[in-house]
C-alpha cells in the first residue's frame, strides 16, 4: 500500500514527530485541538496526516495569530498552527536539519542543535575585547518579510526532495486566522511560532548574511542568533562602510535594517578611553558595556572598568514577572490542610517564601 503513494513518508517519521511535538507541548491552533485531544484518537489521526502527506492532499489550514507583548510596550505576533499541522511541520524539518546542519556557518547560534544564545554571547564578550567596535544589526520584522520566492530558491540548492518542496511551499503560503475570527492571506514571511519556520529562517540568512560575510568580509567576525546579530570591527569607519554595504545587501534580499535599533557601539573600557555616544548594546538578553571588574587575587588585586555581559534591565524585568506571576500561582492553590482549606489567605504584613508558603495561611 505504501508503494502506491507519490511520497515515500515512512510511518515511523511521522511517529517519531509527533513524540516531539507532544514533548514540546502548545497551545491549540486554528481547530481548537489540544494535544490530549489529539492523542485520544492517536493511531486515526497519525494515519490520516501519514496518508494525506503521502498522496500529496495535505493542505495547511490557517494559522491561528497571537499578539505576544514585549518588554518595550510592543506586540510580537505569532502564529500558532494546529497539532496536526505542527507533527507535518516537524516531518519536514527532520529532514531538513540533517541536510542543513553542516552547511550552517559556525558563528551561527540560534535554532541549532548543540549551540545556544549563551555560546553566542561568550563568543561575542570575548571578541570585545580584540576588537574595539560593534556593528548592532537588528532586521526591521524578519519573520514576516521573508521573501517566498527567495527562500524557495534556497530550500532547493539542497534538496529537490518533491514533497519536500511542494509542503514548504503551502506553509509558507498559509493565511492567518486573527483574533476575531476573520482569515487573512499572507503574500511574505514564514509564522513565527511555526515548528519549521527556525530552520528555514535561519536557511535564509545564512545565504543573505553569513555566507556574503564570508565571502565579502572574511575579515570581519560576527554572532548571529535568528534574526540577531553583531559584527566586530576595528574602527568607526569600518563599521560604517560594513552598516552601508549591508543594506544594499539586505535590499537585494527584500529585507530592511531597523533604522532606530541597528547602530555603531565603541566598546569603551579601561583601555579604551574614546568619548563616543553609543557605549553598550543588548545582545540576547545580555547588557554589554563597561563594568567595574577585580583582577588579580588577595592582596594583589585591583579594580578596573572591563567591557562585559551581564543580564539586561529588560531580561531582568521579564525574570521579576515571571517569578511574581509563578508566586502568585503558588499562593492560589490549596494549602496543606486541603481540602478543609480551599484559598490562600495570607496574614497582612507578612513576609512569604517559596518555604513558608505552606505554613503562613491565615485560616486555622
Amino acid at each position: 500500500m505504501d508503494e502506491a503513494k507519490p511520497f515515500k513518508i515512512p510511518k515511523r517519521e511521522v511517529w517519531e514527530a509527533f513524540k516531539k511535538i507532544k514533548a514540546n507541548q502548545g497551545a491549540a491552533g486554528v481547530d481548537g485541538q489540544s494535544i490530549a485531544a489529539f492523542e485520544a484518537n492517536l493511531s486515526g489521526n497519525l494515519y490520516k496526516l501519514w496518508n494525506r502527506l503521502s498522496s500529496g492532499s495535505y493542505f495547511p489550514p490557517p494559522v491561528r495569530r497571537v499578539d505576544i507583548p514585549k518588554a518595550n510596550g510592543g506586540t510580537r505576533p505569532l502564529g500558532i498552527p494546529t497539532v496536526a499541522d505542527r507533527v507535518a511541520q516537524e516531518v519536514v524539518r527532520r529532514y531538513l536539519e540533517p541536510i542543513l546542519e553542516p552547511v550552517f556557518h559556525p558563528d551561527s547560534y540560534g535554532y541549532r542543535p548543540g549551540k545556544s544564545a549563551i555560546d553566542a554571547v561568550r563568543q561575542a564578550r570575548q571578541r570585545c575585547w580584540r576588537y574595539d567596535w560593534v556593528l548592532d544589526i537588528d532586521v526591521k520584522g524578519y519573520f514576516d518579510s521573508i521573501d517566498w520566492k527567495l527562500m524557495l530558491k534556497a530550500v532547493r540548492r539542497h534538496t529537490d526532495s518533491p514533497w519536500v518542496l511542494l509542503y514548504v511551499e503551502r506553509w509558507l503560503k498559509a493565511p492567518v486566522q486573527m483574533e476575531d475570527g476573520s482569515v487573512v492571506p499572507r503574500t511574505a514571511g514564514t509564522p513565527q511560532g511555526g515548528v519549521v519556520s527556525p530552520i528555514l529562517a535561519n536557511l535564509f540568512l545564512h545565504y543573505a548574511f553569513d555566507t556574503w560575510m564570508a565571502r565579502t568580509y572574511p575579515h570581519i567576525p560576527f554572532e548571529r542568533y535568528a534574526d540577531d546579530a553583531i559584527c566586530h570591527c576595528k574602527s568607526a569607519e569600518e563599521a560604517q562602510a560594513l552598516w552601508s554595504a549591508l543594506a544594499d545587501r539586505f535590499a537585494v534580499c527584500k529585507l530592511v535594517l531597523h533604522p532606530e535599533k541597528t547602530k555603531i557601539v565603541y566598546c569603551k573600557d579601561a583601555n579604551r578611553r574614546g568619548d563616543f555616544p553609543n557605549i553598550s548594546f543588548d545582545f540576547l538578553g545580555f547588557a554589554f558595556r563597561a563594568r567595574k571588574t577585580m583582577w588579580g587575587k588577595g592582596e594583589e588585586h585591583f579594580f578596573a572598568h572591563s567591557f562585559q555581559p551581564a543580564a539586561s534591565p529588560k531580561a531582568l524585568t521579564s525574570i521579576g514577572r515571571t517569578i511574581r506571576r509563578l508566586f502568585i500561582t503558588a499562593a492560589t492553590k490549596p494549602c496543606r490542610n486541603w481540602p478543609r482549606c480551599t484559598t490562600r489567605t495570607f496574614k497582612a504584613g507578612s513576609t512569604t517564601t517559596a518555604t513558608s508558603i505552606g505554613r503562613s495561611c491565615a485560616r486555622p
